[in-house]
């Protein structure tokens, strides 16, 4: 087996799919780093999740993830190359995280008030996993105003999938009382 390290980016630096070396605090490193760790808090939300639905929607999702990170991990000048091994998120993708949310939106009532989060190990994870998204979308905005995002479907994606985790996680504690979500029962 092959050294899982190169020590290439010791001194702080690492490389772009397709070319370019950048800093690692570099905006798109941020950015895909956020994303890889929304991939990871999912990663522990899925095993924690009674339900089955949940947790094929978080596989896939996460699936989706890994080719936004590559996205993101890829120069301008690059785009085409990455195009030739890889599908950009689509329009498509996003419709179909709006038909899941609408389809969970119909199936449970959320409370009137606040949630906060840890109502189930399975919520808590899902809710870890949407902050960590929207300091990724945050990121995202700013390569957008550098001019560094070639594909603004990615935006879209990351705050509709932020959406999403929220319902997911109500989904999953759906028979929870709502003094439970609220946090007026601990």
């Amino acid at each position: 087996m092959d050294k899982i390290y190169t020590k290439y980016g010791d001194l702080g630096e690492t490389g772009l799919l397709y070319g370019g070396r950048v800093p690692k605090n570099d905006p798109r490193c941020e950015a895909y780093g956020a994303v890889d760790e929304a991939i990871s808090a999912m990663g522990l939300a899925r095993p924690l999740s009674n339900d089955p639905r949940v947790r094929e929607v978080i596989r896939s999702t996460q699936k989706e993830l890994f080719m936004v990170g590559a996205e993101l991990a890829t120069a301008v000048d690059h785009y085409d190359t990455f195009k030739k091994h890889f599908t950009p998120v689509t329009p498509d993708m996003v419709d179909r995280l709006e038909q899941i949310i609408d389809e969970m939106n119909g199936q449970i009532e959320l409370p009137r008030a606040f949630i906060v989060p840890g109502a189930s190990a399975a919520s808590g994870a899902l809710d870890m996993a949407r902050s960590i998204l929207r300091r990724a979308e945050r990121r995202i905005v700013d390569i957008a105003q550098k001019d560094m995002l070639t594909n603004p479907e990615i935006l879209r994606y990351i705050n509709r999938l932020a959406d999403l985790l929220f319902m997911l996680a109500r989904f999953e504690d759906r028979a929870l009382p709502f003094d439970a979500l609220t946090g007026e029962s601990d």
